[in-house]
């Protein structure tokens, strides 16, 4: 009985559910289409968050009439993660340098190999082949060398990653240039990054505020509703070899990211060393204001030209079907998720083409829905009223009802 109660309740919620119709939206903008014989995307601005729901629930392209299916999605970059340390073999001095084996067995696919080094402040070159067996045919190598370094010293971080191409060969054979002798090679993580570079959307305008000391610092201004991904900066060329602590505060001054600033562009030992970081990374959520302060110490500070917030992009992907033009409708607070078969079986296409958005508007055929709240939610004066008139009755009647005991 419980179960069938249950599922009745569910149907119910399903029955009600608000369907979408053109006329219950209050915005819509034009989607221009230069080629409608392929997947489509169009990229989701300020404006669009700004009147729609939080979740983004309330998109609807049409053609027409006819709803058309879509995907929303965020340009993210993407890239595995997931590391697998691999065994190193025949690790050993050969003449100046050191030069060992990484065994790939379990592992299909890769394109970077993080050594585990204990060893500080050096520059040197690594060097990488690859084979199907550990002796035989020669390997074959990968003409560009990776620097490895640490700069301890000079506290402007590390790097131990050797980048190679997307390989499949059982062996790899590592060699290093002298600054390492062969016990500091404590392990390798290998990885296939699969990288594809993300794409972004500026939000807000920051501007430079009154310094203080040892600090510099901006604020920003941001969209409302918009959530934040990064905020990038622009150092001038002539400002090289820093490393400044970045702190990111929200409107109530409390702290909502932290990260660095860095560049490196240095010679050590014969080897070029060119290595930089201008972004900082934030939580995707949403902030009316920011406040950045950068760490100078006693440096003298930065020369930056600009801080710019922003979001990753909000693509809605689609298949034109031929259409040369759509419509997009958005700002009905009753709507749920959409359930697209084509979402369920969506495919990226690369080579997708960018549709236009045309300015926002006011949808001219709009139609409030019927109010369907409860009659106590629609009429809450006339509730309390009688709420209030109960409890008037019943301490009139208590009243009385003392008044014939003491009688």
């Amino acid at each position: 009985m419980k179960l069938a109660a249950v599922l009745a309740l569910a149907l119910a919620v399903l029955i009600a559910a608000p369907e979408a119709d053109p006329r219950y939206f209050l915005f819509v903008r034009d989607v221009q289409i230069l080629e409608g014989s392929r997947q489509n995307f169009l990229v989701l601005d300020a404006d669009i968050f700004q009147h729609t729901r939080a979740d983004l629930a309330d998109l609807r392209l049409y053609d027409g009439e006819r709803q058309v299916p879509y995907q929303l999605s965020e340009a993210r970059a993407r890239s595995s993660r997931v590391e697998h340390d691999v065994p190193i073999l025949n690790l050993a001095a050969s003449g100046d340098h050191t030069e060992f084996d990484l065994d790939m067995q379990g592992v299909s696919e890769y394109d970077s190999i993080r050594l585990r080094l204990k060893a500080k402040n050096f520059v040197v070159k690594a060097w990488a082949a690859g084979s199907d067996a550990l002796t035989g045919k020669a390997p074959v190598p990968w003409p560009t060398p990776s620097t490895l370094y640490d700069f301890s010293a000079e506290k402007l971080g590390s790097n131990f990653i050797i980048k190679i191409p997307t390989w499949s060969f059982r062996y790899v054979h590592v060699r290093l240039g002298q600054a390492i002798a062969p016990e500091p090679v404590e392990g390798a993580l290998v990885s296939n990054q699969q990288e594809r570079q993300a794409f972004y959307t500026p939000m807000g305008l920051c501007r430079q505020i009154e310094p203080k000391p040892h600090d510099s610092v901006w604020h920003c201004d941001l969209p409302d509703k918009v959530p934040l991904d990064r905020i990038l900066f622009q150092v001038a060329p002539q400002n090289v070899n820093f490393r400044r602590p970045i702190l990111v505060q929200d409107e109530r001054g409390e702290q909502v990211a932290s990260g660095e600033l860095s560049r490196i562009r240095t010679r050590r030992g014969g080897n070029d060393v060119v290595a930089e970081n201008l972004a900082v990374p934030m939580s995707g959520t949403c902030r009316k204001s920011a406040t950045i302060v950068i760490e100078n110490g006693d440096d003298a500070p930065l020369a930056i030209s600009s801080v710019q917030p922003q979001a990753f992009e909000r693509r809605i992907y689609f298949e034109a079907g031929g259409a040369s033009a759509l419509r997009l409708y958005f700002g009905d607070e009753k709507l749920q998720t959409p359930v697209y078969d084509y979402a369920k079986v969506f495919h990226e296409d690369a080579a997708a083409a960018r549709a236009t958005l045309g300015g926002s508007v006011s949808n001219p055929t709009y139609t409030p829905r019927a109010d369907d709240r409860p009659w106590s939610e629609r009429h809450p004066a006339m509730l309390w009223t009688a709420m209030l008139l109960a409890v008037v009755v019943l301490a009139a009647l208590a009243i009385r009802g003392l008044a014939a005991q003491r009688t």
